[in-house]
């Protein structure tokens, strides 16, 4: 059974997570105008490293960044590759200042860092990152790879929806499949665009105001590959933001422990960080 969240007073305003392996259902608490959830679990069936990290930035009273990045399997490093990214821009956001265009100078710097270094190991590693940074309630995402963010309103309105950077990604994004047909397709994880790419490009999204309950979701592909959109919206929209963390991680985990029929059974490393604006 999965621990209950409760917020904790010693959990520092930002935040690195690398190679870990939670036996809760997260560590809540808050940051900037809302509270942050954040949740990494390595794959059920894998005694290896977790490849994925994840990293919560405070940038001041009222604003943070958020970030997950996801080492890519089946290519060497995949754990430090995506250590990385996040220490990276951790490193990018210590010394972080508001501009007219919020944080994105950090946001771009501490990724392009990151790229440099992966290419630098000479090892072929790659991770792919999903961030986004909040300023005076706006967000603005960013991401290279198929890691998504997802922005959901209070009623269940969505947002913002990344593409991701793969050929299926952008045949849903065109119509010519639909997230059915792309969560069971044979090159899912087939990307066109990482971090550790000599040629990487950093996909810049719009600036989304977000309204007083409104949820962000950055996770890894773990989380998308074992729970239908739909299905999260749902979650989402009906709960507390400890309660969807609680049921996201229930419902994954049993999804890659066990095959259903109508359901996906995709055992992977697992990261997501989810934050709602509550003033």
């Amino acid at each position: 059974m999965q621990k209950v969240i409760a917020i904790s007073k010693d959990i520092p305003q930002s935040q690195v997570y690398t190679n870990a392996d939670m036996q809760s259902a997260g560590e809540k608490f808050s940051i900037g105008a809302g509270d942050v959830v954040a949740y990494i679990k390595r794959s059920p069936r894998k005694q290896t490293e977790n490849e994925d990290s994840l990293g919560v930035f405070s940038l001041g009273d009222s604003d943070c960044a958020l970030a997950v990045a996801d080492g890519m399997g089946g290519m060497p490093c995949g754990a430090q590759a995506s250590k990385i990214v996040i220490e990276s821009l951790q490193h990018a956001f210590s010394d972080a200042a508001e501009s007219e265009f919020g944080y994105r100078e950090a946001m771009l710097n501490g990724i392009d860092e990151a790229n440099n270094k992966i290419v630098s190991l000479g090892v072929g590693a790659g991770s792919t990152v999903a961030g986004v940074e909040v300023c005076n309630n706006v967000l603005r995402p960013y991401h290279a790879g198929d890691s998504m963010i997802l922005v959901v309103g209070q009623k269940g309105k969505v947002k913002l929806q990344s593409i991701p950077h793969s050929p299926v990604g952008y045949a849903v994004e065109s119509g010519f499949l639909n997230e059915e047909e792309a969560m069971h397709h044979d090159y899912r994880h087939v990307i066109s665009n990482y971090i550790g790419f000599a040629e990487m490009r950093i996909e810049i999204g719009p600036a989304i105001n977000l309204a007083r309950y409104d949820t962000v979701l950055i996770a890894s592909d773990g989380l998308f590959d074992n729970i239908h959109l739909n299905e999260i919206i749902d979650i989402i929209r009906k709960n507390p933001l400890a309660k969807v963390s609680q049921q996201l991680v229930t419902m994954c985990g049993k999804r890659m422990r066990h095959e259903e029929p109508g359901h996906p059974c995709k055992p992977d490393d697992v990261a997501f960080v989810l934050f709602r604006r509550n003033r």
